[in-house]
């Protein structure tokens, strides 16, 4: 086997696994978020979290725009009205050790080109939900949760029952003056002996039974997305006031800006924070104090599992600007999680999308700081035979927050010989087809393309937020559909009809008229978003839309040779041959033309043609925040001229696009020797050269 054979096997191996990946952190984002019930730790997100950014670092032309690496995590819920944030909710890269904590101080000196010292602040990572709450002349007007960072939630009336959040501000007869908008962000969280009594009441008010509150924040999240107030009110909610968002007129701009200086500012007005906040004047001392926190961690009323380090300077912590989802100025000390012990009473088997078969444990119940717990997934088989894990077993597990451990591995001493050894099943759990095992890979697969398992979370995913964006389904949604023998592919769904809904249990008149909508409106998505839904292993939105440049059509596309798309730069051979390979099924071409019969358009977006082709043979680069383009809308201005716009500076790179705050690809551009830039020098790149061809 050649070297560019193994290179390509290595690429198409990590594409299906970034796939995914992808669809395993979708889902447990939702699992968290929305329905409140998270099937993995903290830790074991991360860890699917951190694979994946691996992978795309390595083969950047696997990132794809839903990619969650490349978004804020989200917690909205399709019952209530959405509201626009005034700037961005971020989250916050994560440290776990102090040579982290260094390294993120190095990354700041490396941006600012400086080792010059300045102060932080260091908070408590609440284990709560974000509130961004808005004042207009000194009422509270708005409450809504972070969302995906950009549109939250409005959940208004649920944040006006919290008494710890002033109905008008400011509270005291001595307080500051308050600007006429002010949009402060916020944690609610219910404290540990609110929770405790919480949970007492209603375990003596509640028939046996009754789905029990063993999570505090689960709990808070839940109230606050009631339609109804009175069950937020019905719960102790407490809400910490952490930061400022936005504010207007005059008296806005004279605000205080440091990090500190904005805590202290917001408890003059009235709003409760922490006490627990301090600020330092160098690194050596917040490394200390944070790792001599984790030992009172539980000192504090609420929940927390770690400390966030803020750069205390706002104009030092806006000079540095965004990378991905994360500001620079501010990360996330993560504390160790705790440790128990439990029995491994059981092994199950879950079958995704692709077929992946991943084994899942059954503990015996354990109670830890809150929660009862009873699961925790086992990665793959091949790290279950590296930490020798049997069923059976006294194992070793970590909590992380207030979800399923992660299983650090067994106590083989308290062995009694009774213990069995965990092996992949031999056929499926969900349809018995063969269990099989590609050259090369770890995971393990489901045989079957028509396994009923693996069609329901196709499906899943085909309905899901960032695909088709059919409302109202979701996971409980489409399985129903398809047990009551509605569904059995993507096309059946486009189908659908009041008469089939009405006898189906919670189909009142008008969720089926929403549904019917939703599934309307979906029949007109662009092609693109189409074959993004349809699942191919390595196809997500940004490969679909380089496909689609060169092969504009269906047709096109499903007469393109492996030979035409490997030609694509950022495609590949092997992602060429799953492309062909896909379109070559007879079942998937039958799909395909069952979906147009029934009503879906799949033509191209009015926009992807290019507007000119001015800028053919030109690759760019974007870097930092530019002053009126996102940097999708500075790509799409590229593409739509015939452009390419690339991800990595090279010496093929034509121009680097530089904004605020560009990092280390405007340093790469200047030892190369490429033209760099700004928003304005595009611009007018754009315009002479449409003026030199109209001539």
């Amino acid at each position: 086997m050649t070297e560019t054979s193994i290179t390509l096997s290595e690429h198409n191996i990590a594409a299906q696994r970034a796939a995914e990946l992808r669809r395993l952190l979708h889902e447990h984002n939702h699992r968290y978020f929305v329905l409140g019930t998270p099937s993995i730790t903290d830790a074991e997100y991360d860890s699917l979290f951190d694979e994946l950014d691996a992978i795309e670092k390595r083969y950047p032309d696997l990132i794809t725009p839903d990619s969650p690496t490349q978004r804020v995590g989200s917690d909205l819920d399709e019952r209530l009205p959405k509201v626009t944030h005034p700037a961005p909710t971020l989250s916050l890269a994560k440290a776990y050790t102090a040579e982290e904590i260094q390294a993120w101080r190095a990354r700041i000196d490396k941006v600012l080109d400086t080792t010059a010292a300045f102060a932080y602040t260091v908070e408590p990572k609440f284990d709560g939900l974000s509130v961004i709450l808005t004042y207009t002349d000194g009422l509270l007007t708005l409450a809504a949760t972070r969302g995906d960072g950009y549109i939250g939630d409005d959940v208004t009336g649920s944040v006006r029952t919290i008494r710890s959040v002033p109905q008008r501000i400011p509270v005291g007869g001595n307080a500051p003056p308050v600007p006429r908008r002010l949009v402060v962000r916020g944690e609610v969280v219910i404290h540990k002996d609110d929770f405790k009594a919480f949970q007492a009441r209603m375990q003596a008010e509640q028939p046996e039974g009754t789905a029990r509150f063993i999570n505090a924040r689960n709990t808070a999240s839940g109230a606050l997305k009631q339609l109804d107030p009175k069950i937020a009110a019905s719960r102790p909610l407490t809400c910490y006031a952490f930061g400022i968002v936005d504010a207007s007129d005059a008296l806005g701009e004279r605000l205080p800006r440091d990090q500190y200086a904005v805590l202290l500012y917001l408890r003059a007005l009235g709003f409760l924070t922490s006490d627990a906040v301090q600020r330092f004047e160098d690194l050596a001392q917040v490394i200390a104090h944070v790792q001599a926190f984790e030992a009172h961690r539980h000192d504090l009323p609420f929940e927390i599992d770690g400390m966030v380090i803020k750069v205390d300077d706002a104009a030092i912590y806006n000079a540095l600007g965004v990378v991905g989802k994360n500001p620079r100025g501010a990360v996330a000390y993560k504390f160790p999680p705790e440790e128990v012990t439990t029995r491994l009473i059981n092994v199950t088997f879950n079958v995704g999308r692709t077929g992946m078969i991943v084994p899942s444990a059954e503990l015996a119940p354990v109670f830890v700081s809150g929660a009862t717990i009873r699961q925790a997934t086992l990665n793959n088989f091949e790290d279950v035979a590296r930490k020798d894990v049997r069923v059976g077993d006294w194992v070793r597990i970590k909590r992380a927050g207030e979800v399923i451990p992660f299983v650090i591995g067994a106590l083989p001493e308290r062995r009694d010989g009774t213990e069995q050894a965990i092996t992949p099943p031999e056929c499926c759990p969900f349809c018995a087809s063969l269990v099989v095992r590609a050259e090369g890979e770890i995971a393990y697969y489901c045989s079957n393309p028509d396994c009923p398992e693996r069609r329901a979370r196709q499906l899943e995913y085909f309905v899901g937020r960032g695909q088709m964006d059919i409302e109202g389904l979701a996971v409980r949604g489409v399985r129903q559909l398809m047990e009551a023998g509605l569904i059995r592919d993507e096309a059946d769904l486009f189908a659908l009809t009041a008469e089939q809904l009405a006898p189906l249990e919670g189909y009142g008149a008008q969720k089926i008229k929403n549904l019917l909508a939703s599934i309307e409106a979906a029949k007109a998505r662009p092609l693109e978003r189409v074959i993004a839904a349809l699942g191919i292993p390595g196809v997500g939105l940004t490969v679909v839309r380089l496909l689609l440049k060169d092969f504009p059509s269906l047709a096109a596309l499903q007469s393109a040779t492996i030979e035409q798309l490997d030609a694509i730069h950022g495609i590949g051979e092997a992602l060429a041959q799953t492309v062909v390979g896909w379109f070559a099924e007879p079942r998937n071409r039958a799909l395909l033309e069952k979906l147009r019969a029934n009503g879906v358009q799949m033509l191209p977006a009015e926009n992807n043609a290019p507007r000119s082709e001015v800028l053919r043979g030109l690759t760019f680069v974007l870097t930092g925040t530019l002053p009126s383009l996102t940097r999708d809308e500075a790509a799409a201005l590229i593409e739509s001229h015939g452009g390419k716009v690339g991800s990595s500076v090279s010496k093929k790179t034509s121009y680097v696009v530089a904004g605020e705050a560009a990092g280390s690809k405007l340093e790469k551009a200047q030892r190369l020797g490429i033209a760099v830039l700004d928003e304005a020098g595009l611009q007018a790149l754009i315009a002479e050269r449409l003026a030199l061809r109209q001539d």
